[in-house]
């Protein structure tokens, strides 16, 4: 356990003095500090190296790793990228021992067929610091099955659980009907080794060999994802018009789009409500109106105490960082914080702050108490 102390003079070292904080109050009275750090160009993901460095992905294809405060620099080595539309680079998260290996995980934007048909892909990689940042032995473990036209809902969020699994959000490519199809990977919640292998002990063994891979069926497009301190795998899921959904993830379940929303279609054709067919899962929060939500972190930090097991979701639509209480499978939103920015990402530092990527020409924000 950190001291204080150490903690205190870790967070100076951080954060570069770019601005003052700004105190941003939350619609239900709490109050944080928001300090600027940094500003990307479309930012999409982050996570943390050490209490002093931390890695940056910009939709745009370019990895940074920030340092001391402001200091960025790019990441080389970076599989090409295909961006456009919600497309680009994603997300990247560590080995669970990373300490030992230096092995990072990317999702991003591929294409086949001359870049007519694009899909997410994730890749491993060796992160080496020294003398500068570079990615070696970049390793291919996974792609989206099929790569179609569009470049939209791609998802491909990433999380390891306990066990050393790892957890990928595959979106349905907005085109609906492959969430339910048994020979896509579209619209799944996928489940590998770290090696890209299959594990034997998935929930779908007897729908076909690209099944094995599925951990849930039924989604849309899965923009956040997280464990809880018991193991639970949670999932941030943006509706069609209206109907954004907070979801556990259970192995095997089914989460019913486009069959079952709680939103309805963009021409305004309703769908059926989960509660009108029980047999798929139904979200744990749902809302409308849309909060189009994306991060997630569930929080176990120091620096927020009483917030300790909340979830936190960076909400684009709503502009909000928006805190939802968490008791057993139970959600329900407890509070929003507004700057009138879209917020991309949420992030939990090793000394307890949250951290912000806003979206867009998107700043990089230490929250922390005043």
């Amino acid at each position: 356990m950190k001291s204080t102390l150490i903690c205190c003079l870790i967070a100076a070292t951080f954060v570069a003095p770019l601005a003052q904080a700004k105190e941003v109050r939350g619609n239900q009275g709490s109050v944080i500090d928001a300090v600027p750090v940094a500003t990307f160009n479309s930012p999409w993901a982050m996570t943390f190296l050490s209490d002093t460095q931390a890695l940056v992905t910009t939709k745009g294809g370019v990895l940074w790793l920030v340092s001391n405060g402001a200091e960025k620099v790019r990441v080389s080595g970076v599989p090409k990228v295909v961006t456009g539309g919600q497309g680009g680079l994603g997300d990247v998260i560590l080995h669970p021992d990373f300490a030992r290996n230096g092995l990072i995980y990317l999702s991003f934007v591929g294409s086949d067929n001359g870049g007519k048909t694009r899909g997410a892909e994730v890749v491993r990689a060796k992160l080496t610091l020294s003398p500068k940042p570079n990615l070696t032995n970049v390793t291919p473990i996974w792609k989206q099955t099929p790569k179609v036209r569009g470049k939209g809902h791609f998802s491909h969020r990433l999380a390891f659980d306990k066990s050393g699994k790892l957890f990928i959000t595959s979106g349905d490519r907005q085109m609906m009907d492959p969430a339910q199809d048994w020979n896509s990977s579209l619209g799944k919640v996928i489940r590998i080794n770290a090696d890209g292998s299959v594990p034997n002990d998935n929930p779908f063994q007897d729908k076909g060999e690209l099944a094995k891979t599925f951990w849930s069926v039924g989604h849309r497009n899965p923009l956040g994802i997280a464990f809880d301190a018991n193991g639970r795998l949670w999932s941030t899921e943006m509706g069609p018009r209206h109907g954004d959904e907070l979801n556990v993830v259970n192995a095997g379940a089914n989460y019913g789009w486009p069959l079952v929303s709680e939103g309805n279609h963009y021409s305004g054709q309703r769908i059926p409500n989960h509660n009108t067919q029980p047999q798929f899962a139904a979200p744990k929060a749902a809302w409308v109106p849309s909060i189009a939500p994306a991060g997630l972190v569930i929080y176990d930090g120091a620096e927020f105490p009483t917030w300790k097991g909340n979830a936190f979701i960076a909400g684009l639509k709503a502009q909000a960082l928006i805190r939802v209480t968490l008791k057993g499978t139970k959600a329900q939103e407890a509070e929003r914080f507004e700057w009138g920015v879209r917020i991309r990402e949420v992030e939990q530092a090793p000394d307890g702050a949250l951290w912000v990527l806003e979206d867009g020409k998107g700043r990089l924000l230490r929250l922390t108490k005043p």
